[in-house]
């Protein structure tokens, strides 16, 4: 995948620049960070200064980034650190990066450490955080020299969220297999009069739609003892097998459990459907906690494992690295990069950034308190599986998951359509 990867760069390059160029300006992380002085005192001091680039999009996380680096630089007057986040740029300016050989000295690989950016990360085996990786985030940012390649501020375990108060109302218990869910949905839309459905579908953002594909991908071919990761992973997977997910998809619709209006709604219109009870369960990350209190700030909202889709399986999450730190391996500063990233992995920090991000620390040992941590500590021995698409599709196979999945949802492909086109396109996207 990673010969895919480097191919792209050259196609997507002239574009890229383009958006890079409308990036968002270095921001220094304390006042006069990169003006040589030390600030208030007058002294004049040789400073190093870091790069650094993240993909974080959430204002608050943001801030608390901000927070740990004001911290950091008043620890190490000698180092000032420049922040960027590009928001929706930042793929495209870490490709024309790459294409340069030219990255920033601490960077955000957003789900790809190895696949994707793993030629370009120095190795920090060596570092004293290693020795506090989870169990579940190890092996995805760790390879089987024993390199590792970034330090995981926080590890995603994701699953269906849920209007606590409803299944209360409704004498459910989270559901533990697909059919289950199912039914259960079937029986909050009877019970509550056809007020709330199930499941909210965007055919607008159509990634609503292929994160069902990528959550249930796992429990129906990687979860059962006879799974099929190796046959996908030598490309001798019976794609005749995948049919049955397009197939409870369009089960789900035809039973009336999706929204009507999924070919037009949106995703921001998620949040107010689901305090407003017209909605169930929501697949999507844990941000969404806060986009609902925003709107109805008592809502209590819970977090279940995906479902099984046998019924003699067991749920689990859907995961892997969410927010990351790594060093570029041909950076000047190194030495001042390492220093930066035990900073960010003190338990403080890390604390700070599991309770603004509702997400698993990627280090143990690190206590958090928000809105989700108690389902953590429940289902804190449920089996995490990466990311389906990350793992087993070729790049590009996402766009290709979601817009199938949106042609199956508007009538105009079968199920069967659906999974000639996956082998298809993993096939072509294969050989690029």
């Amino acid at each position: 995948m990673s010969k895919k990867w480097k191919v792209s760069l050259a196609v997507t390059l002239v574009s890229a620049l383009a958006i890079s160029g409308c990036s968002q300006r270095p921001e220094s992380a304390s006042p006069g960070a990169s003006s040589g002085k030390e600030g208030g005192t007058g002294t004049s001091i040789s400073k190093k200064t870091l790069t650094m680039m993240s993909n974080v999009a959430d204002q608050p996380v943001q801030d608390v980034y901000r927070q740990i680096l004001n911290d950091f630089t008043k620890e190490n007057p000698d180092i000032a650190v420049n922040i960027q986040f590009p928001g929706s740029a930042y793929e495209n300016n870490m490709k024309v990066k790459m294409a340069a050989n030219d990255l920033p000295d601490v960077f955000d690989t957003h789900g790809w450490a190895q696949i994707r950016y793993g030629e370009y990360l120095a190795d920090l085996r060596d570092e004293p955080w290693t020795q506090q990786l989870t169990d579940t985030i190890q092996p995805v940012i760790t390879d089987k020299t024993g390199k590792v390649y970034v330090l995981p501020l926080s590890e995603a375990k994701d699953g269906i969220m849920y209007n606590v108060d409803m299944l209360n109302k409704y004498k459910l218990e989270p559901p533990k297999t697909l059919d289950e869910l199912i039914a259960a949905g079937e029986k909050i839309k009877k019970e509550s009069g056809g007020k709330t459905v199930p499941f909210f579908f965007s055919g607008i953002d159509e990634s609503t739609i292929g994160t069902f594909f990528d959550y249930f991908a796992n429990s129906l071919l990687i979860s059962p003892a006879n799974n099929s990761a190796e046959a996908l992973l030598n490309h001798s997977f019976d794609w005749s097998k995948w049919t049955t997910l397009p197939e409870k998809l369009l089960d789900i619709k035809n039973r009336g459990l999706i929204n009507e209006d999924f070919l037009t709604a949106k995703r921001s219109d998620i949040p107010g459907a689901f305090t407003a009870e017209k909605v169930a369960f929501v697949l999507l990350a844990p941000s969404f906690v806060d986009a609902v209190h925003k709107l109805k700030p008592d809502m209590k909202i819970g977090l279940m494992p995906i479902p099984s889709i046998a019924a003699d399986d067991q749920p689990n999450f859907s995961g892997g690295e969410r927010a990351t730190m790594g060093i570029w391996k041909d950076s000047k500063q190194i030495p001042e990069a390492k220093k930066l990233l035990t900073f960010f992995a003190k338990a403080d920090n890390m604390t700070k950034i599991a309770n603004v991000t509702k997400l698993q620390p990627g280090l143990k040992g690190i206590e958090s308190q928000h809105d989700l941590t108690e389902y953590y500590k429940k289902y804190a021995d449920i089996r995490v599986f990466p990311y389906f698409d990350r793992v087993y599709l070729p790049n590009g196979m996402w766009s290709v998951m979601s817009k199938s999945g949106t042609e199956l949802l508007a009538g105009r492909i079968t199920p069967k359509d659906y999974t000639n086109t996956m082998k298809q396109e993993t096939e072509r996207l294969r050989k690029n």
